[in-house]
């Protein structure tokens, strides 16, 4: 969901109910009513449960997302945070190539790549940018 459904987020999850315990998580890590995509992903390590629950529990709560891992939402004014003059080496782009369907990459497979060359996520998100390859779907909802 976008800036125009701001504070519907949890129009999305229709049958679904607020977690206290969650909600109690995502209210200490939260600053004005956002948290930040390494707070949410911090959450469900502590709690040992899936990024996309603690998504919607984020989403049932009407708090707004921010500072995504790849660099793609919640920087500012400019909303990403890409770097178009990023070199992308010839292992990244072989990895790119192979775990790229149809133009896209999973947020997950993204972070493994990153992990696998010892790189930043936010030069993973730059290169994904530059290559024209589209991140989705996100660990945790966003998109």
């Amino acid at each position: 969901m976008g800036h125009e459904d701001k504070g519907h987020f949890s129009a999305k999850h229709k049958n679904r109910e607020i977690n206290e315990t969650v909600a109690e998580k995502i209210k200490a890590l939260a600053d004005n009513g956002s948290i930040t995509c390494v707070s949410a992903h911090k959450i469900s390590k502590t709690l040992n449960l899936p990024p996309a629950e603690i998504g919607i529990q984020i989403d049932l709560l009407e708090f707004k997302i921010m500072e995504c891992q790849l660099g793609l939402f919640g920087y500012g004014s400019s909303g990403k945070k890409i770097n178009p003059e990023i070199e992308i080496s010839h292992d990244l782009d072989t990895q790119l190539e192979k775990a790229s369907s149809n133009g896209r990459i999973s947020c997950l497979e993204c972070w493994d790549i990153a992990g696998r060359l010892k790189m930043k996520r936010l030069d993973m998100g730059s290169a994904c940018e530059k290559k024209n390859i589209r991140i989705k779907p996100c660990q945790i909802g966003s998109f």
